[in-house]
């Protein structure tokens, strides 16, 4: 490796962890400031967040927008490298721009490796510390949305079904239960009532208050059992019987992709959802090497405006990949098209544009 390379690499990452620590504070302190309001009307400290949630929230922040820090890092550093002739000057001495450019696909490849790793596998943990307390930095409607009561309903494969009338997910605790068996021929063949439920964690069972069994034999007669407590098992623990959007998050890979196969196995059809956590969790890192040599494209050639022409351009586009990243999020959950594609689009779209550009400004 070259000083050229050196130095280039040195530039990327101090840039880099300098744009990453200053936009990290800023926003942790905008984002303590608003939520704390809130966090001292459920009842708790505001130094019980700054040490149980704001650490983990941290992690999830810098690893939704890594693409963008870097997109910005690159434009910033190489637009200032630029109208100071230093790229002229390199590129002078007899090295390609395509040697030049070594020094970013390697710091990108490393940075997009370190993404990869942490979105598979350490971001799921630090989501389930978020997560157990995000709910009371959100209002009251929002809230009571996640944490309250409501009915909910599960298919736990094509022949089985549970229905609650009001279920409460924090609690795990419901009122009107009802567990339906159908045969091949979608004939009723068990029903399971209760008036009340709750999840025994010690057990791992459903303790059932006050059920009322019916079994419709072969021959059309029934058989009634009903008694004031009864424990059974579903084969899944509540939080995947009545999994929440935030499930997936908190799900290294690996458990993910079970538990997505246990869903399609269940005849559930809702799962685009966990399959757009799935695939973004590979397609934003894969982003950080599209978007450098995107930076690189844009920001090499020294422009009347300088600097800040290129920054405008810069944040300008990354607002733009942001924006596409959640609104493609929400038209794979409408289904209208597959959370691969969907994950993967905005890649599909700047990957070529980047090509484009660095190419012709490697042959000018």
């Amino acid at each position: 490796m070259g000083i050229i390379d050196r130095y280039i690499i040195r530039k990327y990452l101090g840039t880099f962890g300098f744009i990453l620590l200053l936009l990290s504070t800023v926003v942790l302190v905008i984002d303590v400031q608003a939520k704390k309001p809130r966090i001292e009307e459920n009842g708790f400290q505001l130094s019980e967040f700054l040490t149980g949630y704001y650490p983990f929230w941290i992690i999830y922040l810098i690893m939704t927008f890594m693409s963008i820090l870097v997109f910005i890092s690159v434009i910033f550093f190489t637009s200032r490298m630029a109208n100071n002739t230093e790229i002229v000057a390199i590129i002078s001495s007899g090295a390609s721009f395509h040697r030049f450019a070594r020094p970013y696909l390697i710091t990108s490849l490393i940075i997009a490796v370190f993404a990869l790793v942490v979105n598979h596998f350490v971001l799921p943990w630090a989501n389930i510390k978020k997560n157990e307390l995000e709910v009371y930095t959100m209002n009251a409607v929002k809230r009571e949305s996640i944490i309250g009561s409501a009915p909910v309903s599960t298919q736990l494969n094509p022949h089985e079904y549970i229905f609650i009338h009001s279920y409460n997910k924090k609690e795990k605790r419901g009122s009107g239960f009802s567990y339906k068996k159908y045969d091949q021929n979608k004939r009723l063949v068990y029903q399971l009532l209760a008036s009340e439920m709750h999840w025994d964690a010690k057990l791992k069972k459903f303790i059932l208050t006050g059920f009322y069994e019916k079994t419709i034999l072969p021959n059309d007669t029934e058989k009634l059992n009903n008694g004031s407590q009864i424990a059974k098992s579903f084969g899944f623990p509540p939080e995947e019987l009545f999994p929440d959007q935030l499930l997936g998050q908190t799900k290294t890979t690996p458990e993910l992709l079970k538990f997505i196969q246990r869903e399609k196995d269940k005849g559930n059809s809702n799962l685009n959802t966990y399959q757009n956590e799935l695939y973004q969790r590979t397609s934003m890192p894969v982003a950080v090497i599209v978007l450098t040599f995107l930076a690189l494209s844009l920001s090499s050639q020294k422009k009347r405006g300088g600097l800040g022409v290129n920054l405008a351009i810069g944040i300008a586009l990354a607002f733009i990949f942001v924006f596409s990243f959640e609104a493609l999020k929400v038209v794979s959950e409408n289904k209208t098209l597959t959370p691969l594609l969907a994950m993967w689009m905005p890649n599909i779209v700047f990957g070529p544009l980047a090509a484009v550009l660095y190419w012709k400004r490697a042959n000018q």
